[in-house]
Protein backbone atom coordinates (compact mmCIF):
# COMPACT_ATOMS: atom_id res chain seq x y z
CA UNK A 1 0.00 0.00 0.00
CA UNK A 2 1.18 3.12 -1.20
CA UNK A 3 1.52 6.51 0.87
CA UNK A 4 4.05 6.62 3.19
CA UNK A 5 5.75 4.73 6.05
CA UNK A 6 2.66 4.20 8.21
CA UNK A 7 2.46 0.08 9.44
CA UNK A 8 -1.00 -0.39 10.13
CA UNK A 9 -2.22 -2.88 12.93
CA UNK A 10 -5.59 -2.87 15.11
CA UNK A 11 -6.34 0.00 16.84
CA UNK A 12 -2.48 0.74 18.15
CA UNK A 13 -0.63 0.38 14.69
CA UNK A 14 2.86 0.67 16.48
CA UNK A 15 4.70 1.14 20.38
CA UNK A 16 3.40 4.95 20.31
CA UNK A 17 4.53 5.25 23.77
CA UNK A 18 8.43 5.16 22.02
CA UNK A 19 7.45 8.70 21.21
CA UNK A 20 7.19 10.08 24.73
CA UNK A 21 10.50 9.56 24.69
CA UNK A 22 11.69 10.74 21.31
CA UNK A 23 9.74 13.97 19.89
CA UNK A 24 9.87 14.17 16.16
CA UNK A 25 9.64 17.98 16.58
CA UNK A 26 13.02 19.46 16.95
CA UNK A 27 15.01 20.82 13.74
CA UNK A 28 17.62 18.31 14.50
CA UNK A 29 15.60 15.32 13.64
CA UNK A 30 13.71 17.28 10.93
CA UNK A 31 14.64 15.42 7.31
CA UNK A 32 13.31 15.53 4.12
CA UNK A 33 10.39 12.80 3.48
CA UNK A 34 9.04 12.35 0.23
CA UNK A 35 5.04 12.32 0.81
CA UNK A 36 3.11 10.65 -1.75
CA UNK A 37 0.08 9.85 -0.32
CA UNK A 38 -3.16 10.79 -1.33
CA UNK A 39 -6.74 10.57 -0.24
CA UNK A 40 -7.20 6.77 -1.12
CA UNK A 41 -4.16 5.82 0.54
CA UNK A 42 -5.66 7.37 3.78
CA UNK A 43 -8.74 5.89 3.03
CA UNK A 44 -7.16 2.57 2.96
CA UNK A 45 -4.70 3.22 6.12
CA UNK A 46 -7.71 4.40 8.27
CA UNK A 47 -10.33 1.81 7.08
CA UNK A 48 -6.83 -0.93 7.79
CA UNK A 49 -6.12 0.46 11.52
CA UNK A 50 -10.07 0.52 12.54
CA UNK A 51 -11.14 -2.75 11.30
CA UNK A 52 -10.08 -5.35 14.25
CA UNK A 53 -10.90 -7.63 16.79
CA UNK A 54 -13.69 -4.95 18.20
CA UNK A 55 -16.23 -5.84 15.11
CA UNK A 56 -16.91 -9.10 16.70
CA UNK A 57 -18.93 -7.74 19.79
CA UNK A 58 -20.85 -5.18 18.15
CA UNK A 59 -23.36 -7.55 17.17
CA UNK A 60 -23.77 -8.66 20.83
CA UNK A 61 -23.96 -4.52 21.65
CA UNK A 62 -26.89 -3.80 19.11
CA UNK A 63 -28.58 -7.21 20.61
CA UNK A 64 -28.48 -5.04 23.99
CA UNK A 65 -29.59 -1.96 22.58
CA UNK A 66 -31.95 -3.02 20.16
CA UNK A 67 -33.34 -2.82 16.63
CA UNK A 68 -33.85 1.45 17.58
CA UNK A 69 -30.97 2.10 19.71
CA UNK A 70 -28.28 -0.07 18.25
CA UNK A 71 -27.59 1.47 15.01
CA UNK A 72 -28.36 4.95 16.59
CA UNK A 73 -25.65 4.24 18.94
CA UNK A 74 -23.13 3.22 15.81
CA UNK A 75 -23.75 6.32 13.89
CA UNK A 76 -23.98 8.23 16.52
CA UNK A 77 -20.12 7.35 17.60
CA UNK A 78 -19.59 7.75 13.78
CA UNK A 79 -20.68 10.83 13.93
CA UNK A 80 -18.20 11.33 17.16
CA UNK A 81 -15.29 10.37 15.28
CA UNK A 82 -15.73 12.29 12.60
CA UNK A 83 -15.75 15.72 14.49
CA UNK A 84 -12.86 14.34 16.61
CA UNK A 85 -10.84 13.53 13.53
CA UNK A 86 -11.31 16.66 11.79
CA UNK A 87 -10.11 18.28 14.70
CA UNK A 88 -7.24 16.49 15.06
CA UNK A 89 -5.99 16.95 11.45
CA UNK A 90 -6.41 20.70 11.66
CA UNK A 91 -3.29 20.25 14.39
CA UNK A 92 -1.33 18.62 12.39
CA UNK A 93 0.67 21.72 11.17
CA UNK A 94 1.57 23.97 13.58
CA UNK A 95 4.01 27.02 13.87
CA UNK A 96 7.24 26.82 16.82
CA UNK A 97 7.18 30.08 18.93
CA UNK A 98 10.91 29.77 19.85
CA UNK A 99 12.42 29.96 16.26
CA UNK A 100 10.77 32.38 14.36
CA UNK A 101 7.28 30.67 13.18
CA UNK A 102 8.76 27.82 11.45
CA UNK A 103 6.41 25.33 10.24
CA UNK A 104 6.31 22.45 12.40
CA UNK A 105 4.38 18.91 11.15
CA UNK A 106 3.46 16.86 14.51
CA UNK A 107 4.06 13.51 13.20
CA UNK A 108 2.45 11.45 16.00
CA UNK A 109 -0.26 12.24 18.46
CA UNK A 110 1.90 12.21 21.02
CA UNK A 111 4.17 14.53 19.54
CA UNK A 112 1.46 17.31 19.24
CA UNK A 113 -0.28 16.87 22.65
CA UNK A 114 3.59 18.18 23.78
CA UNK A 115 3.57 20.68 21.41
CA UNK A 116 0.02 21.83 22.21
CA UNK A 117 -0.39 21.13 25.75
CA UNK A 118 3.09 20.76 27.18
CA UNK A 119 5.00 18.14 29.46
CA UNK A 120 1.94 17.71 32.18
CA UNK A 121 -0.51 16.75 29.55
CA UNK A 122 1.97 14.32 27.86
CA UNK A 123 2.25 12.38 30.90
CA UNK A 124 -0.98 12.15 31.15
CA UNK A 125 -1.37 10.88 27.74
CA UNK A 126 1.44 8.07 28.42
CA UNK A 127 -0.58 6.96 31.37
CA UNK A 128 -3.87 6.42 29.27
CA UNK A 129 -1.65 4.76 26.47
CA UNK A 130 -0.53 2.93 28.87
CA UNK A 131 -3.69 1.63 29.99
CA UNK A 132 -5.47 1.14 26.62
CA UNK A 133 -1.98 -0.81 25.96
CA UNK A 134 -2.18 -2.44 28.72
CA UNK A 135 -6.11 -3.57 28.06
CA UNK A 136 -5.68 -4.42 24.52
CA UNK A 137 -3.50 -7.10 25.53
CA UNK A 138 -6.29 -8.82 27.75
CA UNK A 139 -8.58 -7.96 25.21
CA UNK A 140 -6.47 -10.00 22.73
CA UNK A 141 -6.08 -12.85 25.68
CA UNK A 142 -9.60 -13.38 25.76
CA UNK A 143 -10.91 -13.12 22.28
CA UNK A 144 -8.40 -15.65 21.20
CA UNK A 145 -8.90 -17.75 24.22
CA UNK A 146 -12.25 -18.11 22.97
CA UNK A 147 -11.61 -18.67 19.25
CA UNK A 148 -9.22 -21.23 20.15
CA UNK A 149 -12.12 -22.79 22.18
CA UNK A 150 -14.40 -22.29 19.17
CA UNK A 151 -11.88 -24.17 16.89
CA UNK A 152 -11.51 -26.93 19.31
CA UNK A 153 -15.51 -27.19 19.56
CA UNK A 154 -15.83 -27.21 16.06
CA UNK A 155 -13.49 -30.48 15.38
CA UNK A 156 -15.61 -31.90 17.79
CA UNK A 157 -19.16 -31.89 16.08
CA UNK A 158 -17.32 -32.11 12.81
CA UNK A 159 -15.69 -35.71 14.05
CA UNK A 160 -18.91 -36.39 16.26
CA UNK A 161 -21.62 -34.49 14.97
CA UNK A 162 -23.92 -31.36 15.82
CA UNK A 163 -25.66 -33.52 19.02
CA UNK A 164 -22.26 -34.31 20.66
CA UNK A 165 -21.65 -33.23 24.11
CA UNK A 166 -18.60 -30.96 23.27
CA UNK A 167 -18.91 -28.35 26.14
CA UNK A 168 -15.25 -26.52 26.53
CA UNK A 169 -16.06 -24.11 28.66
CA UNK A 170 -13.36 -25.32 31.55
CA UNK A 171 -10.30 -25.13 29.13
CA UNK A 172 -10.63 -20.88 28.82
CA UNK A 173 -8.04 -20.31 31.37
CA UNK A 174 -5.54 -23.34 29.30
CA UNK A 175 -6.11 -21.78 26.16
CA UNK A 176 -5.05 -17.89 27.74
CA UNK A 177 -1.96 -19.52 29.26
CA UNK A 178 -1.13 -21.09 25.43
CA UNK A 179 -1.79 -17.33 24.08
CA UNK A 180 0.54 -15.87 26.99
CA UNK A 181 2.85 -18.85 26.58
CA UNK A 182 3.47 -17.75 22.66
CA UNK A 183 3.63 -13.86 23.66
CA UNK A 184 6.33 -14.46 25.94
CA UNK A 185 8.36 -16.22 22.71
CA UNK A 186 7.27 -13.67 20.54
CA UNK A 187 8.09 -10.81 22.50
CA UNK A 188 11.79 -11.50 23.12
CA UNK A 189 12.12 -11.48 19.38
CA UNK A 190 13.68 -7.79 18.45
CA UNK A 191 11.18 -5.28 16.93
CA UNK A 192 8.85 -8.31 15.90
CA UNK A 193 5.92 -6.13 16.49
CA UNK A 194 7.42 -3.55 14.37
CA UNK A 195 7.88 -5.96 10.88
CA UNK A 196 5.81 -4.03 8.16
CA UNK A 197 5.15 -7.45 7.16
CA UNK A 198 3.79 -8.58 10.17
CA UNK A 199 1.60 -5.24 10.14
CA UNK A 200 0.64 -6.64 6.05
CA UNK A 201 -0.20 -9.99 7.81
CA UNK A 202 -2.62 -8.64 10.60
CA UNK A 203 -4.51 -6.55 8.46
CA UNK A 204 -5.15 -9.67 6.33
CA UNK A 205 -6.47 -11.61 9.03
CA UNK A 206 -8.41 -9.12 10.42
CA UNK A 207 -10.10 -8.38 7.23
CA UNK A 208 -10.47 -11.98 6.71
CA UNK A 209 -12.18 -12.57 10.01
CA UNK A 210 -14.63 -9.75 9.74
CA UNK A 211 -15.64 -10.53 6.24
CA UNK A 212 -16.35 -14.21 6.76
CA UNK A 213 -18.50 -12.98 9.94
CA UNK A 214 -20.63 -10.36 8.28
CA UNK A 215 -21.01 -13.46 5.17
CA UNK A 216 -22.31 -15.70 7.63
CA UNK A 217 -24.38 -13.47 9.28
CA UNK A 218 -26.40 -12.83 6.02
CA UNK A 219 -26.10 -16.13 5.15
CA UNK A 220 -27.81 -17.53 8.42
CA UNK A 221 -30.79 -14.70 8.27
CA UNK A 222 -31.65 -15.78 4.87
CA UNK A 223 -31.68 -19.48 6.02
CA UNK A 224 -33.91 -18.60 9.45
CA UNK A 225 -36.50 -16.66 7.30
CA UNK A 226 -37.52 -14.09 9.45
CA UNK A 227 -35.04 -11.53 11.22
CA UNK A 228 -35.29 -12.20 14.75
CA UNK A 229 -34.39 -9.41 17.61
CA UNK A 230 -36.79 -6.52 19.20
CA UNK A 231 -37.11 -2.97 19.22
CA UNK A 232 -35.95 -3.11 23.07
CA UNK A 233 -32.86 -5.62 22.52
CA UNK A 234 -32.83 -8.31 25.15
CA UNK A 235 -35.14 -8.41 27.94
CA UNK A 236 -32.59 -8.10 31.35
CA UNK A 237 -33.12 -9.99 34.67
CA UNK A 238 -34.65 -6.48 35.91
CA UNK A 239 -33.98 -2.82 35.16
CA UNK A 240 -30.98 -2.10 36.70
CA UNK A 241 -29.30 -5.35 35.17
CA UNK A 242 -30.95 -3.97 31.55
CA UNK A 243 -29.65 -0.14 32.35
CA UNK A 244 -26.13 -2.19 33.01
CA UNK A 245 -25.86 -3.71 29.57
CA UNK A 246 -27.11 -1.15 27.88
CA UNK A 247 -23.83 0.51 29.51
CA UNK A 248 -21.23 -2.12 28.11
CA UNK A 249 -23.17 -2.05 24.94
CA UNK A 250 -22.37 2.01 24.56
CA UNK A 251 -18.51 0.94 26.02
CA UNK A 252 -18.41 -1.78 22.99
CA UNK A 253 -19.13 0.56 20.31
CA UNK A 254 -16.64 2.83 21.93
CA UNK A 255 -14.00 0.51 21.67
CA UNK A 256 -14.66 0.03 18.32
CA UNK A 257 -14.57 3.09 16.21
CA UNK A 258 -11.39 5.50 17.18
CA UNK A 259 -8.07 5.47 15.43
CA UNK A 260 -7.76 8.74 16.76
CA UNK A 261 -4.29 7.34 17.55
CA UNK A 262 -2.77 7.08 14.13
CA UNK A 263 -4.40 9.79 12.57
CA UNK A 264 -1.25 12.33 12.14
CA UNK A 265 0.80 9.74 11.42
CA UNK A 266 -0.95 9.37 8.57
CA UNK A 267 -1.85 12.26 7.54
CA UNK A 268 1.90 12.70 7.66
CA UNK A 269 1.97 10.30 4.62
CA UNK A 270 0.25 12.73 2.15
CA UNK A 271 1.00 14.93 -0.39
CA UNK A 272 0.71 18.50 -0.98
CA UNK A 273 -0.99 20.51 -2.77
CA UNK A 274 -4.02 19.97 -1.63
CA UNK A 275 -3.31 20.71 1.89
CA UNK A 276 -3.21 17.91 4.04
CA UNK A 277 -6.00 19.13 5.98
CA UNK A 278 -8.08 18.65 3.21
CA UNK A 279 -6.71 15.52 1.81
CA UNK A 280 -7.44 13.80 5.35
CA UNK A 281 -10.66 15.52 6.37
CA UNK A 282 -12.24 13.82 2.87
CA UNK A 283 -10.22 10.52 3.92
CA UNK A 284 -11.73 10.22 6.96
CA UNK A 285 -15.37 11.05 5.56
CA UNK A 286 -14.87 8.38 3.29
CA UNK A 287 -13.37 5.48 5.90
CA UNK A 288 -15.87 6.59 8.02
CA UNK A 289 -18.87 5.81 5.74
CA UNK A 290 -17.06 2.84 5.05
CA UNK A 291 -16.40 1.21 8.30
CA UNK A 292 -19.66 2.26 9.46
CA UNK A 293 -21.60 0.49 6.77
CA UNK A 294 -19.76 -2.71 7.50
CA UNK A 295 -20.07 -2.64 10.85
CA UNK A 296 -24.00 -2.17 10.56
CA UNK A 297 -23.63 -4.90 8.49
CA UNK A 298 -21.89 -6.93 11.04
CA UNK A 299 -23.82 -6.05 13.63
CA UNK A 300 -27.30 -5.42 12.27
CA UNK A 301 -26.81 -9.17 10.35
CA UNK A 302 -25.51 -10.96 13.93
CA UNK A 303 -28.46 -9.76 15.92
CA UNK A 304 -30.80 -11.01 12.76
CA UNK A 305 -29.39 -14.26 13.03
CA UNK A 306 -29.58 -14.92 16.79
CA UNK A 307 -31.97 -12.37 18.27
CA UNK A 308 -32.12 -13.30 21.75
CA UNK A 309 -29.31 -15.83 22.09
CA UNK A 310 -27.05 -13.14 19.92
CA UNK A 311 -23.30 -14.26 21.62
CA UNK A 312 -20.81 -11.85 22.44
CA UNK A 313 -18.33 -12.50 20.04
CA UNK A 314 -20.13 -13.31 17.20
CA UNK A 315 -17.95 -16.05 15.71
CA UNK A 316 -18.75 -18.51 18.75
CA UNK A 317 -22.58 -18.99 17.42
CA UNK A 318 -21.46 -20.52 14.05
CA UNK A 319 -20.33 -23.80 14.10
CA UNK A 320 -21.10 -24.96 10.07
CA UNK A 321 -19.34 -24.82 7.63
CA UNK A 322 -16.97 -26.27 9.46
CA UNK A 323 -13.94 -25.68 7.54
CA UNK A 324 -15.06 -21.43 7.60
CA UNK A 325 -15.69 -21.12 11.07
CA UNK A 326 -12.10 -22.83 12.28
CA UNK A 327 -10.68 -20.73 9.25
CA UNK A 328 -12.66 -17.44 10.73
CA UNK A 329 -11.42 -18.42 14.06
CA UNK A 330 -7.39 -19.17 13.38
CA UNK A 331 -7.77 -16.01 11.56
CA UNK A 332 -8.38 -14.44 15.04
CA UNK A 333 -5.78 -16.13 16.52
CA UNK A 334 -2.99 -15.37 14.44
CA UNK A 335 -4.03 -11.49 13.83
CA UNK A 336 -4.28 -11.62 17.60
CA UNK A 337 -0.69 -13.41 17.92
CA UNK A 338 0.26 -10.63 15.69
CA UNK A 339 -1.09 -7.33 17.23
CA UNK A 340 -0.36 -7.84 20.62
CA UNK A 341 0.91 -4.47 21.66
CA UNK A 342 2.99 -3.85 24.80
CA UNK A 343 4.60 -0.45 26.17
CA UNK A 344 7.84 -2.12 26.09
CA UNK A 345 10.17 0.72 24.83
CA UNK A 346 9.61 3.04 27.49
CA UNK A 347 10.11 1.04 29.92
CA UNK A 348 13.11 -0.41 29.01
CA UNK A 349 14.28 3.29 28.21
CA UNK A 350 13.12 4.61 31.44
CA UNK A 351 14.85 1.84 33.33
CA UNK A 352 17.96 1.24 30.93
CA UNK A 353 16.80 -1.48 29.45
CA UNK A 354 18.73 -0.53 26.27
CA UNK A 355 22.07 -0.30 28.27
CA UNK A 356 25.25 -2.99 27.62
CA UNK A 357 24.96 -4.06 31.39
CA UNK A 358 22.60 -7.30 32.03
CA UNK A 359 23.30 -8.73 28.34
CA UNK A 360 24.98 -11.99 28.18
CA UNK A 361 25.71 -14.94 25.16
CA UNK A 362 23.43 -17.92 26.07
CA UNK A 363 23.38 -21.36 24.56
CA UNK A 364 20.12 -21.47 23.45
CA UNK A 365 18.61 -25.19 22.32
CA UNK A 366 18.15 -25.68 18.75
CA UNK A 367 19.02 -22.03 18.60
CA UNK A 368 22.42 -21.64 18.97
CA UNK A 369 24.30 -18.94 21.08
CA UNK A 370 22.43 -15.80 21.35
CA UNK A 371 22.56 -12.17 22.97
CA UNK A 372 20.49 -12.33 26.02
CA UNK A 373 18.99 -9.18 27.71
CA UNK A 374 18.15 -9.57 31.65
CA UNK A 375 16.19 -7.25 31.82
CA UNK A 376 14.38 -7.52 29.16
CA UNK A 377 13.50 -11.47 29.57
CA UNK A 378 12.21 -10.48 33.05
CA UNK A 379 9.96 -7.23 31.96
CA UNK A 380 8.75 -8.58 28.60
CA UNK A 381 7.45 -11.95 30.44
CA UNK A 382 6.28 -10.22 33.45
CA UNK A 383 4.34 -7.76 31.27
CA UNK A 384 2.68 -10.38 29.34
CA UNK A 385 2.25 -12.65 32.62
CA UNK A 386 0.40 -10.03 34.38
CA UNK A 387 -1.99 -9.32 31.03
CA UNK A 388 -2.23 -13.13 30.72
CA UNK A 389 -3.11 -13.33 35.04
CA UNK A 390 -5.74 -10.70 34.65
CA UNK A 391 -7.74 -12.26 31.61
CA UNK A 392 -7.68 -15.32 33.44
CA UNK A 393 -9.09 -13.62 37.02
CA UNK A 394 -11.48 -11.32 34.95
CA UNK A 395 -12.89 -13.95 31.62
CA UNK A 396 -15.59 -11.65 30.74
CA UNK A 397 -14.98 -10.26 26.90
CA UNK A 398 -18.08 -7.77 26.19
CA UNK A 399 -17.32 -6.83 29.36
CA UNK A 400 -14.07 -6.10 29.58
CA UNK A 401 -13.80 -4.76 26.10
CA UNK A 402 -16.85 -2.32 27.55
CA UNK A 403 -14.93 -1.09 30.72
CA UNK A 404 -12.00 -0.52 28.34
CA UNK A 405 -13.44 1.52 25.09
CA UNK A 406 -15.21 3.84 27.51
CA UNK A 407 -12.76 4.55 30.32
CA UNK A 408 -10.06 5.22 27.36
CA UNK A 409 -12.06 6.96 24.64
CA UNK A 410 -12.69 10.47 26.67
CA UNK A 411 -9.78 11.35 27.46
CA UNK A 412 -7.64 9.90 23.99
CA UNK A 413 -9.93 10.34 21.68
CA UNK A 414 -12.35 13.58 22.80
CA UNK A 415 -10.25 15.63 25.61
CA UNK A 416 -6.91 16.20 24.32
CA UNK A 417 -7.72 16.48 20.34
CA UNK A 418 -10.45 18.95 21.01
CA UNK A 419 -7.51 20.97 23.44
CA UNK A 420 -5.65 21.02 21.33
CA UNK A 421 -7.47 22.30 18.43
CA UNK A 422 -8.63 25.06 21.16
CA UNK A 423 -4.89 26.16 21.37
CA UNK A 424 -4.10 25.62 17.87
CA UNK A 425 -6.85 27.86 16.38
CA UNK A 426 -6.78 30.43 19.74
CA UNK A 427 -10.41 29.87 20.51
CA UNK A 428 -11.52 32.40 22.85
CA UNK A 429 -13.14 31.17 25.71
CA UNK A 430 -16.51 31.74 25.91
CA UNK A 431 -17.29 32.27 22.65
CA UNK A 432 -19.94 30.30 20.64
CA UNK A 433 -17.29 28.48 18.95
CA UNK A 434 -15.63 27.75 22.30
CA UNK A 435 -18.90 26.91 23.66
CA UNK A 436 -19.89 24.41 21.49
CA UNK A 437 -16.61 22.03 21.53
CA UNK A 438 -16.36 22.62 25.30
CA UNK A 439 -20.64 21.11 25.18
CA UNK A 440 -19.02 18.63 22.67
CA UNK A 441 -16.44 17.46 25.16
CA UNK A 442 -18.67 17.53 28.03
CA UNK A 443 -21.52 15.17 26.22
CA UNK A 444 -18.99 12.06 25.03
CA UNK A 445 -17.81 12.57 28.82
CA UNK A 446 -21.26 11.93 30.30
CA UNK A 447 -21.47 8.99 27.92
CA UNK A 448 -18.13 7.45 28.82
CA UNK A 449 -18.77 7.75 32.23
CA UNK A 450 -22.24 6.06 32.12
CA UNK A 451 -20.43 3.37 29.78
CA UNK A 452 -17.23 3.21 32.70
CA UNK A 453 -19.46 2.67 35.48
CA UNK A 454 -21.74 -0.07 33.79
CA UNK A 455 -18.76 -1.78 32.52
CA UNK A 456 -17.44 -1.86 36.21
CA UNK A 457 -20.57 -3.41 37.36
CA UNK A 458 -20.62 -6.08 34.58
CA UNK A 459 -16.70 -7.10 35.38
CA UNK A 460 -17.00 -7.16 39.28
CA UNK A 461 -20.47 -7.12 39.58
CA UNK A 462 -24.51 -7.77 39.32
CA UNK A 463 -24.18 -6.63 35.55
CA UNK A 464 -22.11 -10.28 34.34
CA UNK A 465 -23.97 -12.04 31.89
Amino acid sequence: MGGGRLEEGDWLTEPLLEKLWESSCSSSQEHLVKRTGTAWTATAHIITAVIGSGVLSLAWSVAQLGWVGGPAAMVFFAGVTLVQSSLLADCYISRDQDERGRVVRNKSYVDAVKVYLGEKSLMFCGFFLSVSLFGNGVVYTLTSATSMRVIQKTNCYHREGHSALCSTTEVDGYYMLVFGLAQVVLSQIPDFHNMTWLSIFSAVMSFTYSFIGFGLGATKVIENGVIKGGIRGIPGVSSTQKVWSIAQAVGDITFAYPYIMVLLEIEDTLRSPPSEIETMNKASRASIAITTFFYLGCACFGYAAFGDATPGNLLTGFYKPYWLIYLANLCVVLHLLGGFQAPFALAERRFGGDAGAGVFDVEVPMLGRRRVNVFKLCFRTAYVAATTALAVWLPYFNQVVGLLGAFTYWPLAIHFPVQMYLAHAKVMPWTTPWLAIQAFSATCLLVCAFASVGSVVGVFGLGRS
